[in-house]
Parts: structure tokens; C-alpha cells; sequence
């Protein structure tokens, strides 16, 4: 039995299992997950609301279900965290923002009853870079995050502070969302696993927020877990993805598919894009562990459309409401954001109704390419997740060259979501024991299943990554 004072260290698979079968209360993990909060988060600020108290007592209401012997679900007791741009009751929306710091929810997002009804136990609120804009994460209102496993790095965005949290023992499963990379880049990182859910497959819907999203948000904005285990994040997928009438688009598919062969291709230098060596290296050795499970995977020089998409990405994301975006930004002052949105400025506004309707219409034709290349050649992609190891912190606000640079590399992190394909960050190693790499696995629509499958069969034939222990 593991010390009641490092249950933090458990998946949450274990967890569930040890609270659900009475060897430990869910009180007694929420004592060791806030001790190591208490211990931990300082250092790294990626958890920026904690309330005990509301920890405990939501800990205590499982534990007196259990004895009732009333069934608390699959997630029971099991301590997750939340980022602050969706809503939870009781809590402020803040989206890194000192302009929405008492912006408090009244009800919880749909992702948020989900884990709330497979018994999960929220530690607290996990950090965002201002607007969300960023794969760096930083605001005035709650201060920077840390990378846990190296300070000089980034923790990604815009999921930042929930990757940092659950790399770091703060909670077995963090929420994230993703529009171009905000779960899939902080998983990588910070050296864990992040997965980007199909568009439709959980539902999204803020109480706070003034008006519903636009088109672009809409239709490539997702919500997803991010977890030290594959199996973890099947979990979290299975909580979050329940139904829920207030997003219309929320698509009740099943979340197993039927068996296809086992067939996979892994490309290094998707789109010619320029592959630094030690991350080809993790995807060849990716593709060789996958081969050992069994698995046909041939090596391919190109992948469908991914450099296409980007404008199109680009047209539907910024291209409505631009002005509003950098009028707000400037309000709130915040020098990442305006440094992100001034970085695409040219672009953004030269988006006109045209442009905008043909990047909607020209989406169809990108999603079209991906779905019958998996439908013909394969059942799983192996790609990059970016074309570098995980950045400096704070690289994009060096210099101009720097912002492009940043923007060239996450080709994959920003195509990927116009297709609405499930996506998956496998955190793979640590380059030189300091610098995180990984992979990244698409598969068909709807068919996370098989994202998850791949991973595993991967995971089980590599060393597990430690918990990180960011230095003081």
C-alpha cells in the first residue's frame, strides 16, 4: 500500500480503484494531493485558485456515498484540475484576465459536470496566458507558470498551468482546451500526455460568456485531458465527453469503434517542414515499439494537406472580430497578447467576407484529403508535434524573427484542428535528461479509441517519465 502521503503519486486509475474500494478515502487523498500543492505549486504557479476547504468537503461528500454504498463513478475521489477559461461554479471565468477577474460562474461547464459526475475531486484552477493567445503562459492577473521538468522552457499554452500541474503530481488528470496546440503543445512540453478530442465529441457551452463563440471557435475549439498515463486520459475522455444539451453540436458517438487493421505510417518531415533530429529520432523509435505490438508501419515522405490549412486555420480563427481582439487585448495591456495578435496583423486584417467564407468552404476540402488518406492508406498517423524541442520561455516576444520562428514550427499544432481528427501528444523522453520530445497520433473522426490504442501499445514498450520535481 503506498503511504497516505504520496496517494498524489497514483494514476488516477488507481486512485479510483483504492477510494471505490474502501482501502483509502477519498478525504485522505485529498490531504495528500493538497499537501503536495502546498509543497509544490509555489514553484511553479500552474494551479492559481485553491480553495481546501471546497477540496475536502467535495472529498467528504464521496466518501459518505461510498458508505452509503451508493455507486460515485469511475473517477471517484480522483483529484483533477480545471483551467480557468471554462466555468465552475463558484469560481471566476478569468481566461488569464485582470478584465474578468470577477467574472464568477453560476454553473458548471459541460466538461466540468462530467468529471463532477464520474466522482472526480477539482484541486483547483489551472493558469492560461492572457485570451488564451499563446504557447506561453503568463498574464498580469495570475503571473507566470514554470515548466516543471525546466524552468529555462516554456510550459506550452495556452493549457500551460495544466500541464505543469498534473507533470508535477497537482491532480492525476488536467482539463485543457485546444483551437492550435493548447492541450497537444503543453503535454509536450511538459512531458506528458495531452489528447485534442474530435470537434463534436465534448460539449462546450461558458454561462459567462457575453455572447456564444464565432464560427471559428466553434468549429475547432475543443476541450480535453491531459494525464501522466495513456489510460488516464481514456478516462478523462470518457468523463468529459458526456452529453450535454446545452452545445448543439456535441456529437453522442460511440467512444469505441469497430476494429481496423493494424496498419500506421509515420512521416518526419510533414510538408517538408524542417524536423529537428531528436525529434525524427522519437518517431522512429515510436514506430518501432508500435511494430513490436504487432502494428504494420510504414515510413511516407508526405502527408495530406497541413501548410494549406494554416490560412484557412488562420482566416477562421482571427479573421472575425480582429479589431474587437486587439481593442481588448489593449485594454487589458497584457504584452503577450498584443505581442500575438500584432504578429498576425497583416493577415487578420486583410480577412474580408470573401476570404472568410471561401477559408470555410476550402475547411471541407483539407478535412476531405485527411479522411480519405485514413480511410485508404491507414488506420493512425504518426507525426511531429512541432518541428523543435520545447521552446525557451517566452521566445516569441524576443524579436520578429523569433515570433516566425515560433509560428513556423507548430505546423502541426495549428493545421490539425480545421480537420476536426482527434490528435494525441505522447510524451516520449527527455533529450539529454532535461528537455522533453514526443510524438504526435491522428486518427480518423471520432475514432480517439484508436489514438488511444496506438499510445498505449507505444507507452507499455517505453520507460515511464517521472513525476516532475521542480527545483526551488
Amino acid at each position: 500500500m503506498t503511504a497516505s502521503t504520496e496517494l498524489w503519486r497514483l494514476s488516477a486509475a488507481q486512485t479510483a480503484a483504492l477510494v471505490q474500494g474502501r482501502a483509502v478515502s477519498a478525504t485522505e487523498v485529498a490531504q495528500a494531493a493538497l499537501a503536495r500543492v502546498a509543497a509544490v505549486n509555489p514553484r511553479i504557479n500552474a494551479i492559481v485558485d485553491c480553495r481546501p476547504d471546497q477540496v475536502l468537503a467535495r472529498a467528504a461528500a464521496i466518501d459518505a456515498a461510498l458508505a452509503r454504498g451508493e455507486a460515485v463513478g469511475p473517477l471517484a475521489g480522483v483529484p483533477v484540475t480545471i483551467k480557468v477559461n471554462v466555468d465552475q461554479a463558484g469560481h471566476a471565468t478569468t481566461n488569464g484576465l485582470r478584465l474578468q477577474k470577477d467574472l464568477i460562474a453560476t454553473e458548471d461547464a459541460p466538461m466540468v459536470r462530467g468529471l463532477l459526475h464520474a466522482g472526480a475531486v477539482p484541486l483547483g484552477r489551472t493558469n492560461v496566458p492572457a485570451f488564451c493567445y499563446r504557447w506561453f503562459t503568463s498574464n498580469l492577473l495570475h503571473g507566470r507558470t514554470r515548466n516543471p521538468r525546466n524552468a529555462a522552457l516554456t510550459p506550452g499554452g495556452s493549457s500551460g498551468g495544466a500541464a505543469a500541474a498534473v507533470a508535477s503530481g497537482l491532480g492525476a488528470i488536467a482539463h485543457g482546451t485546444d483551437i492550435a496546440g493548447s492541450v497537444r503543445y503543453p503535454a509536450y512540453a511538459c512531458g506528458v500526455h495531452g489528447l485534442r478530442p474530435s470537434f463534436g465529441r465534448i460539449a462546450n457551452f461558458n454561462a459567462t460568456a457575453a455572447r456564444d463563440r464565432t464560427i471559428g471557435g466553434q468549429i475547432m475549439a475543443v476541450s480535453g485531458p491531459l494525464a501522466r498515463s495513456v489510460h488516464d486520459l481514456r478516462l478523462g475522455l470518457a468523463a468529459m465527453a458526456r452529453p450535454d444539451a446545452r452545445d448543439p453540436w456535441q456529437v453522442p458517438a460511440p467512444l469505441t469503434g469497430p476494429e481496423l487493421p493494424r496498419r500506421a505510417v509515420v512521416c518526419l518531415r510533414p510538408d517538408g517542414m524542417a524536423t529537428a533530429p531528436a525529434i525524427c529520432d522519437a518517431l522512429l523509435q515510436a514506430a518501432e515499439r508500435l511494430r513490436d505490438a504487432g502494428w504494420v508501419v510504414d515510413e511516407i515522405d508526405a502527408l495530406p494537406p497541413l501548410k494549406d490549412a494554416i490560412p484557412l486555420q488562420l482566416a477562421l480563427w482571427l479573421g472575425d472580430g480582429y479589431a474587437q481582439m486587439v481593442k481588448t487585448a489593449e485594454q487589458e495591456g497584457d504584452p503577450g497578447a498584443i505581442a500575438a495578435l500584432a504578429g498576425q496583423a497583416e493577415f487578420a486584417r486583410g480577412v474580408d467576407l470573401p476570404t472568410y467564407s471561401d477559408a470555410l468552404s476550402r475547411r471541407v476540402t483539407v478535412a476531405r484529403a485527411w479522411e480519405l488518406f485514413l480511410a485508404d492508406r491507414t488506420s493512425a498517423v504518426l507525426l511531429p508535434s512541432s518541428a523543435e524541442l520545447p521552446f525557451e520561455d517566452d521566445l516569441d516576444l524576443k524579436d520578429a524573427a523569433s515570433y516566425q520562428r515560433v509560428w513556423t514550427a507548430q505546423l502541426p499544432q495549428i493545421a490539425l484542428p480545421l480537420t476536426g481528427l482527434p490528435a494525441l501528444s505522447l510524451a516520449t523522453g527527455l533529450v539529454e535528461g532535461k528537455v522533453p520530445v514526443g510524438i504526435q497520433i491522428v486518427a480518423s473522426k471520432f475514432r480517439e479509441d484508436v489514438c488511444l490504442t496506438v499510445a498505449e501499445a507505444i507507452e507499455a514498450r517505453m520507460p515511464s517519465l517521472p513525476v516532475a520535481e521542480p527545483q526551488a
